[in-house]
């Protein structure tokens, strides 16, 4: 724990150095872009506006990763447990992955409104394959022997899948779900962009509108610490809730 803060902290450093760096040499200009100083002193000052927009941008991805979320596992298991189901929409699930996010937040705020559902669509919209494809990947790769095993026991199709097909499917699911939280704050920012009247999107859109990019940058930075953030909460409710999965040594 105290390593990964220390590795944590000295990336922080680093990306700050490298931001001087660039600023210094972009020849100060701060309305192309601000200083690491500039910047924080700018979160600090409007932290009550940053907070505000924080808290409907986090729900948005919350909401969108438990929507997204079920409806994933849902559909792997539906496409696990019936294979001719399986040739004939998998394909379309990944064609689908073709139609860029842009193109769909417009029509879901079309149909869902300006409010919070249309940016729950987007964000569920977008994790929704990576949870699915891993989840499916893992109920799919069952290692064979224990298969066999439970069929000399006479297992139900329902009794295998639950005891064993799911359990060792889990570490793939909670890769899926790794992966589904570093892409939710995307659908949640893309949809507040195309219509919303509050979050972090909606901030920086209006903030580059009126030429505040130390404002721009500090909801940036906002985004970037909620995401981590969740990022981090994840893989420690996933260490807890699946110890048997595979670790390395950090």
């Amino acid at each position: 724990m105290i390593r990964r803060l220390i590795h944590i902290l000295v990336s922080m450093v680093v990306i700050a150095l490298l931001w001087q760096i660039a600023y210094l040499a972009a020849g100060q200009q701060d309305y192309l872009l601000p200083s690491p100083l500039k910047t924080l002193t700018t979160a600090v000052l409007k932290a009550d506006l940053l907070a505000r927009h924080a808290l409907t941008t986090g729900a948005e991805i919350l909401l969108g990763l438990l929507g997204g979320g079920l409806v994933g596992v849902a559909s792997a298991l539906l496409l696990a447990s019936f294979a001719p189901l399986r040739r004939w929409l998998v394909p379309v699930l990944v064609i689908s992955q073709a139609i860029p996010v842009f193109a769909i937040a417009p029509l879901l705020v079309l149909w869902l409104g300006y409010g919070m559902a249309s940016k729950v669509a987007m964000a569920s919209l977008i994790i929704y394959f990576p949870i699915t494809t891993a989840f499916l990947d893992g109920l799919s790769r069952t290692a064979s022997g224990w298969l066999d095993l439970a069929q000399v026991m006479g297992g139900s199709r329902w009794t295998v899948l639950r005891h064993i097909r799911i359990p060792a499917a889990l570490p793939s699911l909670g890769a899926g779900l790794k992966v589904a939280v570093g892409v939710a704050p995307i659908g949640a920012v893309i949809g507040e962009w195309v219509g919303s009247s509050t979050g972090l999107g909606y901030l920086m859109l209006h903030a580059n509108a009126r030429m505040q990019v130390d404002l721009m940058f500090a909801a940036l930075l906002v985004l970037a610490g909620l995401a981590i953030t969740l990022f981090w909460l994840t893989d420690r409710l996933l260490a807890c809730l699946l110890p048997w999965r595979a670790t390395t040594n950090e």
